[in-house]
Protein backbone atom coordinates (compact mmCIF):
# COMPACT_ATOMS: atom_id res chain seq x y z
CA UNK A 1 0.00 0.00 0.00
CA UNK A 2 1.10 3.98 -0.40
CA UNK A 3 1.98 5.19 3.27
CA UNK A 4 2.99 8.70 4.31
CA UNK A 5 4.95 8.66 7.89
CA UNK A 6 4.67 12.31 9.02
CA UNK A 7 7.55 12.66 11.29
CA UNK A 8 9.64 9.48 10.01
CA UNK A 9 12.75 11.11 10.18
CA UNK A 10 12.49 11.27 13.86
CA UNK A 11 12.49 8.41 16.61
CA UNK A 12 9.15 6.54 16.54
CA UNK A 13 8.40 7.94 12.51
CA UNK A 14 11.30 6.13 11.62
CA UNK A 15 11.13 2.62 13.23
CA UNK A 16 7.14 3.04 12.08
CA UNK A 17 8.38 3.90 7.88
CA UNK A 18 11.80 0.89 8.67
CA UNK A 19 8.48 -1.56 9.45
CA UNK A 20 6.30 -0.92 6.77
CA UNK A 21 9.53 -0.68 3.94
CA UNK A 22 9.86 -4.28 5.42
CA UNK A 23 6.46 -5.35 4.86
CA UNK A 24 6.90 -4.23 1.21
CA UNK A 25 4.66 -0.79 1.25
CA UNK A 26 5.19 2.05 -1.12
CA UNK A 27 7.01 4.32 1.87
CA UNK A 28 6.81 8.29 1.86
CA UNK A 29 7.98 10.29 4.79
CA UNK A 30 7.06 13.97 5.48
CA UNK A 31 9.30 15.92 7.58
CA UNK A 32 10.65 19.36 8.11
CA UNK A 33 13.88 18.11 9.84
CA UNK A 34 13.29 20.00 12.71
CA UNK A 35 14.19 17.56 14.92
CA UNK A 36 14.15 14.49 12.65
CA UNK A 37 17.54 13.39 10.69
CA UNK A 38 18.23 12.27 7.28
CA UNK A 39 20.08 9.59 8.02
CA UNK A 40 16.75 7.82 10.11
CA UNK A 41 14.55 7.80 6.63
CA UNK A 42 15.00 4.26 6.14
CA UNK A 43 16.33 3.11 2.47
CA UNK A 44 13.21 2.29 0.44
CA UNK A 45 11.56 5.51 1.76
CA UNK A 46 11.36 8.42 -0.50
CA UNK A 47 11.50 11.42 2.14
CA UNK A 48 9.55 15.08 1.41
CA UNK A 49 10.47 17.57 3.28
CA UNK A 50 7.75 19.46 4.21
CA UNK A 51 5.57 21.23 7.14
CA UNK A 52 2.59 19.04 8.48
CA UNK A 53 0.45 22.63 8.27
CA UNK A 54 0.72 22.30 5.00
CA UNK A 55 0.90 19.00 3.59
CA UNK A 56 -1.60 19.00 0.53
CA UNK A 57 0.67 19.47 -2.40
CA UNK A 58 2.67 15.96 -0.61
CA UNK A 59 -0.52 14.36 -0.18
CA UNK A 60 -1.54 15.00 -3.51
CA UNK A 61 1.57 13.64 -5.33
CA UNK A 62 1.37 10.52 -3.39
CA UNK A 63 -1.90 10.05 -2.94
CA UNK A 64 -1.64 7.66 0.27
CA UNK A 65 -4.19 5.02 1.12
CA UNK A 66 -2.21 5.05 5.06
CA UNK A 67 -1.18 7.64 6.55
CA UNK A 68 0.99 7.45 10.31
CA UNK A 69 1.01 10.88 11.92
CA UNK A 70 3.88 10.55 14.47
CA UNK A 71 5.40 14.35 13.56
CA UNK A 72 4.54 16.90 16.36
CA UNK A 73 5.76 19.51 18.84
CA UNK A 74 7.01 16.79 21.57
CA UNK A 75 8.36 19.27 24.44
CA UNK A 76 6.27 20.11 27.35
CA UNK A 77 8.75 22.81 28.28
CA UNK A 78 7.74 24.15 24.87
CA UNK A 79 4.57 23.73 25.01
CA UNK A 80 4.41 25.59 28.69
CA UNK A 81 6.09 28.46 27.07
CA UNK A 82 4.96 28.78 23.70
CA UNK A 83 1.18 27.09 23.85
CA UNK A 84 0.43 28.94 20.54
CA UNK A 85 3.16 27.43 18.64
CA UNK A 86 2.13 24.13 20.10
CA UNK A 87 -1.26 24.22 19.05
CA UNK A 88 -0.41 25.12 15.69
CA UNK A 89 1.76 22.16 15.40
CA UNK A 90 -0.20 19.56 17.18
CA UNK A 91 -3.79 20.74 16.82
CA UNK A 92 -4.25 22.92 13.18
CA UNK A 93 -1.10 20.47 11.85
CA UNK A 94 -3.55 17.62 12.68
CA UNK A 95 -6.71 18.97 11.12
CA UNK A 96 -4.80 20.11 7.88
CA UNK A 97 -3.39 16.45 7.83
CA UNK A 98 -6.93 15.18 8.45
CA UNK A 99 -7.94 16.82 5.70
CA UNK A 100 -5.44 16.41 3.54
CA UNK A 101 -5.94 12.27 4.01
CA UNK A 102 -10.12 13.07 3.51
CA UNK A 103 -9.36 14.29 0.15
CA UNK A 104 -7.66 11.13 -0.92
CA UNK A 105 -10.00 8.51 1.60
CA UNK A 106 -6.89 7.39 3.46
CA UNK A 107 -6.94 6.01 7.26
CA UNK A 108 -5.02 7.55 9.91
CA UNK A 109 -2.99 6.09 12.41
CA UNK A 110 -2.44 9.11 15.37
CA UNK A 111 0.03 9.11 17.79
CA UNK A 112 -0.59 10.17 21.15
CA UNK A 113 0.30 9.68 24.68
CA UNK A 114 -0.29 8.11 28.04
CA UNK A 115 1.57 10.08 30.72
CA UNK A 116 0.14 13.50 29.41
CA UNK A 117 -3.41 12.82 28.97
CA UNK A 118 -3.97 10.75 32.04
CA UNK A 119 -2.06 12.36 34.70
CA UNK A 120 -0.61 10.04 37.63
CA UNK A 121 -2.22 6.51 37.36
CA UNK A 122 -2.59 4.78 40.96
CA UNK A 123 -2.91 1.73 39.32
CA UNK A 124 -3.12 0.68 35.15
CA UNK A 125 -5.13 3.22 33.29
CA UNK A 126 -7.38 2.08 30.89
CA UNK A 127 -8.58 4.07 27.85
CA UNK A 128 -11.71 5.51 30.06
CA UNK A 129 -9.71 6.69 32.67
CA UNK A 130 -10.43 10.04 33.44
CA UNK A 131 -7.90 12.35 31.41
CA UNK A 132 -6.33 15.38 33.10
CA UNK A 133 -3.62 16.71 31.02
CA UNK A 134 -1.21 18.89 32.70
CA UNK A 135 0.01 20.86 29.83
CA UNK A 136 -0.16 22.21 26.64
CA UNK A 137 1.21 19.38 25.01
CA UNK A 138 -0.95 16.85 26.46
CA UNK A 139 -4.23 18.84 25.94
CA UNK A 140 -3.20 19.28 22.29
CA UNK A 141 -2.65 15.33 21.90
CA UNK A 142 -5.93 15.02 23.48
CA UNK A 143 -7.52 17.67 20.62
CA UNK A 144 -6.11 15.32 18.17
CA UNK A 145 -7.99 12.49 19.39
CA UNK A 146 -11.09 14.13 19.60
CA UNK A 147 -10.40 15.81 16.38
CA UNK A 148 -9.65 12.05 14.96
CA UNK A 149 -12.97 11.15 16.25
CA UNK A 150 -15.04 13.75 14.82
CA UNK A 151 -13.53 13.08 11.96
CA UNK A 152 -14.99 9.17 12.32
CA UNK A 153 -18.55 10.37 13.22
CA UNK A 154 -18.87 12.92 10.65
CA UNK A 155 -17.14 11.38 7.21
CA UNK A 156 -17.26 7.91 8.10
CA UNK A 157 -13.42 7.79 7.99
CA UNK A 158 -11.57 4.93 10.09
CA UNK A 159 -8.75 6.92 12.08
CA UNK A 160 -7.10 5.29 14.81
CA UNK A 161 -5.47 7.04 18.37
CA UNK A 162 -2.62 5.26 20.18
CA UNK A 163 -1.89 6.44 23.52
CA UNK A 164 1.83 5.48 23.70
CA UNK A 165 3.81 4.90 27.13
CA UNK A 166 7.56 5.71 27.72
CA UNK A 167 9.02 4.56 24.47
CA UNK A 168 12.25 3.81 24.46
CA UNK A 169 14.97 2.35 21.82
CA UNK A 170 17.33 3.04 19.39
CA UNK A 171 17.60 6.43 17.59
CA UNK A 172 15.57 8.02 20.27
CA UNK A 173 17.19 11.88 21.06
CA UNK A 174 18.91 12.08 24.25
CA UNK A 175 18.56 16.01 24.21
CA UNK A 176 16.37 18.37 25.73
CA UNK A 177 12.79 16.20 27.43
CA UNK A 178 14.15 13.08 25.79
CA UNK A 179 13.17 9.76 27.58
CA UNK A 180 15.25 9.24 30.83
CA UNK A 181 16.38 6.01 28.93
CA UNK A 182 18.23 7.92 26.15
CA UNK A 183 19.65 10.35 28.50
CA UNK A 184 21.13 7.97 31.06
CA UNK A 185 22.41 5.92 28.42
CA UNK A 186 24.31 8.87 25.97
CA UNK A 187 25.55 10.21 29.56
CA UNK A 188 26.84 6.47 30.00
CA UNK A 189 28.18 5.89 26.74
CA UNK A 190 29.91 9.46 26.89
CA UNK A 191 31.83 8.60 30.61
CA UNK A 192 29.33 11.23 32.86
CA UNK A 193 27.01 9.99 35.70
CA UNK A 194 23.61 10.66 34.78
CA UNK A 195 21.43 12.57 36.93
CA UNK A 196 18.24 11.22 39.15
CA UNK A 197 15.78 14.24 40.05
CA UNK A 198 14.09 13.09 43.54
CA UNK A 199 14.64 10.12 44.68
CA UNK A 200 13.95 7.64 42.33
CA UNK A 201 10.48 6.09 43.39
CA UNK A 202 8.89 7.51 40.17
CA UNK A 203 7.40 5.10 37.92
CA UNK A 204 7.01 4.69 34.41
CA UNK A 205 5.73 2.26 31.58
CA UNK A 206 9.00 1.62 29.52
CA UNK A 207 7.67 0.10 25.82
CA UNK A 208 10.67 -0.93 23.23
CA UNK A 209 9.76 1.06 19.99
CA UNK A 210 10.10 -2.10 18.01
CA UNK A 211 6.99 -3.26 19.59
CA UNK A 212 5.05 0.35 19.00
CA UNK A 213 5.83 0.19 15.60
CA UNK A 214 4.18 -3.20 15.39
CA UNK A 215 1.06 -2.06 17.35
CA UNK A 216 1.27 1.06 14.93
CA UNK A 217 0.89 -0.78 11.89
CA UNK A 218 -1.64 -3.64 13.37
CA UNK A 219 -3.81 -1.01 14.06
CA UNK A 220 -5.08 0.02 10.38
CA UNK A 221 -6.78 -3.23 10.76
CA UNK A 222 -9.42 -1.33 13.18
CA UNK A 223 -12.54 1.09 12.00
CA UNK A 224 -11.40 3.44 14.31
CA UNK A 225 -10.82 3.85 18.17
CA UNK A 226 -8.49 4.67 20.74
CA UNK A 227 -5.99 2.31 22.42
CA UNK A 228 -3.24 2.38 24.76
CA UNK A 229 0.41 0.87 23.53
CA UNK A 230 2.87 -0.27 26.62
CA UNK A 231 3.23 -2.79 28.76
CA UNK A 232 0.86 -2.38 31.70
CA UNK A 233 4.04 -2.78 34.00
CA UNK A 234 5.52 0.27 36.43
CA UNK A 235 9.20 0.24 36.37
CA UNK A 236 10.75 2.74 38.95
CA UNK A 237 13.90 5.00 38.21
CA UNK A 238 16.31 3.25 40.40
CA UNK A 239 14.80 -0.13 39.00
CA UNK A 240 15.66 1.13 35.24
CA UNK A 241 19.35 1.41 36.53
CA UNK A 242 19.87 -1.39 38.36
CA UNK A 243 18.34 -2.82 34.16
CA UNK A 244 20.86 -0.64 32.84
CA UNK A 245 23.75 -2.01 34.77
CA UNK A 246 23.01 -5.77 33.74
CA UNK A 247 22.44 -5.06 29.90
CA UNK A 248 25.55 -2.71 29.84
CA UNK A 249 28.16 -4.10 32.41
CA UNK A 250 28.71 -0.55 33.57
CA UNK A 251 28.91 0.45 37.15
CA UNK A 252 26.22 3.00 36.75
CA UNK A 253 26.67 5.68 39.58
CA UNK A 254 23.95 8.23 38.90
CA UNK A 255 23.98 11.75 41.10
CA UNK A 256 20.68 13.16 42.54
CA UNK A 257 19.31 16.68 41.80
CA UNK A 258 16.40 18.07 43.17
CA UNK A 259 12.70 16.83 42.32
CA UNK A 260 11.34 18.78 39.03
CA UNK A 261 7.90 20.23 39.48
CA UNK A 262 5.12 19.07 37.55
CA UNK A 263 6.60 15.51 37.26
CA UNK A 264 4.16 12.38 37.79
CA UNK A 265 4.98 10.34 40.17
CA UNK A 266 3.33 7.27 38.60
CA UNK A 267 2.23 6.49 34.77
CA UNK A 268 1.27 2.73 33.87
CA UNK A 269 -0.74 1.86 31.34
CA UNK A 270 -3.36 -0.81 30.58
CA UNK A 271 -2.88 -2.11 26.94
CA UNK A 272 -5.39 -4.94 27.54
CA UNK A 273 -7.50 -3.38 25.03
CA UNK A 274 -4.74 -3.83 22.37
CA UNK A 275 -4.18 -7.15 23.30
CA UNK A 276 -8.26 -8.12 22.43
CA UNK A 277 -8.28 -5.99 19.36
CA UNK A 278 -4.79 -6.15 17.66
CA UNK A 279 -3.98 -9.31 19.41
CA UNK A 280 -0.60 -7.09 20.09
CA UNK A 281 1.38 -7.93 23.27
CA UNK A 282 5.01 -6.24 24.01
CA UNK A 283 7.63 -8.90 23.30
CA UNK A 284 10.81 -7.22 24.16
CA UNK A 285 12.19 -7.40 27.36
CA UNK A 286 12.97 -4.46 29.09
CA UNK A 287 16.76 -6.06 29.86
CA UNK A 288 16.78 -6.86 26.24
CA UNK A 289 15.76 -3.54 24.86
CA UNK A 290 18.07 -1.83 26.96
CA UNK A 291 20.66 -3.80 26.08
CA UNK A 292 19.95 -3.09 21.87
CA UNK A 293 19.52 1.08 23.44
CA UNK A 294 22.89 0.89 24.78
CA UNK A 295 24.71 -0.67 21.21
CA UNK A 296 22.89 1.86 19.62
CA UNK A 297 24.90 4.63 21.50
CA UNK A 298 27.98 2.73 21.79
CA UNK A 299 28.49 2.19 18.33
CA UNK A 300 28.35 6.48 17.64
CA UNK A 301 29.99 6.95 20.69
Amino acid sequence: MRAIVTGGAGFIGSHVAGALVARGDEVHVLDDLSSGRRENVPRGAELHIGDIRDPGEVFDAVRPELVFHLAAQASVSVSVAKPTFDADVNVVGTVSVLEAARAHGAQIVFSSTGGAIYGDCASPATEEWERQPLSPYGTSKLAGEEYLGAWNRLHGTRHVALRYGNVYGPRQDPHGEAGVVAIFLRAVADGRRPTIFGDGSQERDYVYVGDVARATLAATALDGGVLNVATGAATSVLALVAAMRRATGREIDPEHGPERLGDLQRSVLDPGLARRELGWHPEVALEDGLRATWEFFTARA
